[in-house]
This record gives C-alpha cells, sequence and structure tokens, in this order.
C-alpha cells in the first residue's frame, strides 16, 4: 500500500497493491500499521458506514466536532465517486481549500481525513458504494455541515444538476457556519492529534 499526503493537512490517499490471477484478485484496502505511521498515532474503529447513492448526488459536506471529532478512512467498493477533503479549521494555513480523490472499483483507493476536516462526494456513477471505516460513532448532536455548493469554497462538482438532501441544501455557507462558532479551530485539533498520539506511545510502552 502507497499512502500519499493530500494538499490539506491530515488528508490521505491510500493506493494498494493489486493481486489478480484468472480466478479474481486480492488487496489490502487498510492497513493499521502504515496509516498509524503516516498519521502518527493509529485509527481508532468505533463504527462501519456504507451508503449507496445515485449518479450525480451529492453528499456533504459533513464534519464533527472536535474533541473527539470524527477521523474517517473511505473506500468505494462499486462504481465511482469524486471524494472531497475540505479544510475547515479555522487557523489553519490551507483553511478553505478542498482536494478531489477519484475513488473506484477500478484502482480501489482509499482516503482517509483527520478529525476536524469535512468530507463530501459526488457519485460518478449509478449505485456508487462507498464504506466509511470511522474513529467515534455517530452523534448527531455534533454533527453539522456546510453547504456544498457554496461560491467560496467553489468545489468543482463534476454533476450536470447535482441532488442535495433536504439537510446539505439547508446547510450554511462556509463564512456563516464559520460566524456561527460552527467550524473547529486549528489549534484544538492539533492539540487533540497530540492526545491520540501521546495515548498510542503509552500503550505501546
Amino acid at each position: 500500500m502507497k499512502l500519499r499526503p493530500l494538499s490539506v493537512a491530515g488528508a490521505w490517499e491510500a493506493t494498494p497493491q493489486q493481486h489478480g490471477d484468472p480466478r479474481g484478485l486480492f488487496l489490502e484496502w487498510y492497513r493499521f500499521d502504515r496509516l498509524s505511521e503516516a498519521v502518527g498515532h493509529p485509527l481508532w474503529l468505533a463504527q462501519g458506514n456504507l451508503s449507496v447513492s445515485s449518479r450525480d448526488v451529492v453528499r456533504g459536506i459533513h464534519f464533527a466536532d472536535v474533541p473527539p471529532g470524527q477521523a474517517k478512512y473511505v473506500t468505494c467498493v462499486r462504481g465511482a465517486v469524486l471524494d472531497v477533503v475540505v479544510d475547515l479549521r479555522v487557523g489553519s494555513p490551507t483553511f478553505g481549500r478542498w482536494e478531489g480523490v477519484r475513488l473506484d472499483d477500478v484502482d480501489r483507493r482509499a482516503v482517509y481525513l483527520a478529525e476536524g476536516l469535512g468530507h463530501g462526494f459526488c457519485a460518478l456513477t449509478d449505485d456508487a458504494t462507498l464504506t466509511y471505516l470511522c474513529s467515534t460513532t455517530y452523534n448527531p448532536s455534533a454533527e453539522h455541515a456546510v453547504h456544498p455548493l457554496d461560491e467560496e469554497l467553489g468545489i468543482d462538482w463534476p454533476a450536470a444538476v447535482p441532488q442535495l438532501s433536504a439537510r446539505d441544501a439547508a446547510a450554511p455557507t462556509l463564512a456563516q457556519a464559520r460566524a456561527a462558532g460552527l467550524l473547529p479551530a486549528y489549534d484544538t485539533c492539533q492539540r487533540y492529534a497530540e492526545t491520540l498520539a501521546a495515548a498510542a506511545n503509552s500503550t505501546d510502552a
């Protein structure tokens, strides 16, 4: 597995090595040790999610309060999506920046995003199926969203007419979310990551 840091700090692209023969193929789509080495601490697994979306569906941009936030490891097991990571951490050098990675059932890449980062995707095919490994369980009172079509973010969604949920269509813009105090602080996210690293080191010791 090859890990490549994205332009948004705290996000990584994972590309597995696939082993195929006439019977089919085999690959490691998640490696605890490789990811931990790159990120600086393990991804604690608390919940697994699966979503199925029709073509042109856009989901996001979703994020959770930090601490504890919700780190995610996302891959596409059927079809294809443009997976998008957005830096929503106020005070971050890359605040407001986004990067997209194509996830599909050909290259079978995955994306890891740390606590405090926003996540969304656009389905490029019908029945696009994503699986998520999450560091914390779902807590609706701590979950938030930023409007995926916000002009300030300027995300180039590959959909002629993006299909949004009612929740995402009603989400605030980046500026509105910041003014309302909903966005995580970069320093808080950094300190929380340090506590995760410290906890992992004490467990190893």
